[in-house]
């Protein structure tokens, strides 16, 4: 078997795949490619049209959307299946999942985490009014997310499904920002689920750090 995931080392969707991944407990090689660069490989672009990452590539099959790749990675490798089975539970599941990509994704990571944590360090330019803007959409996202959440172990009840990973991985970056923690601590479930996600195995595996302060 050759399993290839091609991804940018700090996309929240690079490591949601990857935690998909190593919760199966799945070997597979990292093929590093960074989207927003100028000479984005041409090879990359026949399998991403879109210039997006992640894609898998599993025995010469190519997949893009991360959706999708984290259910095929479901479906295809044994392990814990990453899906609930209550139709309510999987449907909770993939209305979370619709509402962090739709919703999430770019207040809690392009305006806060990237102008709070991720430019100050590697010397680009902070807009704090930017910052600012992704604190009051996010506001309204953690309420909704925290309305639906479970009060069991995981988001959509007892076990981890692949709602824990689109929302664990911006979360991870969201409250390294001192302003997204303490957003994040208004609400109740969310916080409480964030305590219990941070401390699995597979989010530490799939860490990808934060890039070196620049002077």
């Amino acid at each position: 078997m050759t399993l290839f995931l091609h991804g940018y080392h700090f996309s929240v969707y690079t490591r949601i795949a990857r935690l998909a991944l190593a919760e199966k407990a799945v070997t597979y090689e990292r093929v590093e490619v960074n989207p927003f660069a100028a000479d984005c490989p041409p090879d990359y672009l026949a399998l991403h049209p879109f210039r997006r990452v992640p894609t898998l590539v599993h025995d010469g099959f190519a997949l893009y959307e991360t959706g999708a790749i984290t259910r095929y990675v479901d479906r295809a490798f044994a392990g814990p299946a990453l899906r609930p089975a209550s139709p309510r539970a999987l449907a909770r599941m993939d209305q979370i999942i619709g509402i962090v990509d739709s919703y999430a994704y770019w207040p809690l990571v392009r305006q806060v985490f990237v102008h709070d944590v991720f430019r100050p360090r590697t010397g680009g330019e902070v807009d704090l009014v930017e910052r600012d803007k992704g604190l009051d959409a996010a506001a309204r996202v953690l309420m909704a997310l925290d309305t639906l959440a479970s009060d069991d172990a995981c988001l959509c009840g007892p076990e981890v499904s692949l709602a824990d990973f689109h929302l664990g991985a911006m979360i991870a970056y969201f409250a390294l920002s001192p302003h997204g923690s303490a957003l994040l601590a208004k609400h109740r479930r969310l916080a409480a689920w964030w305590t219990r996600f941070s401390r699995r195995p597979s989010l530490a595996a799939t860490d990808p750090g934060l890039p070196v302060t620049q002077p």
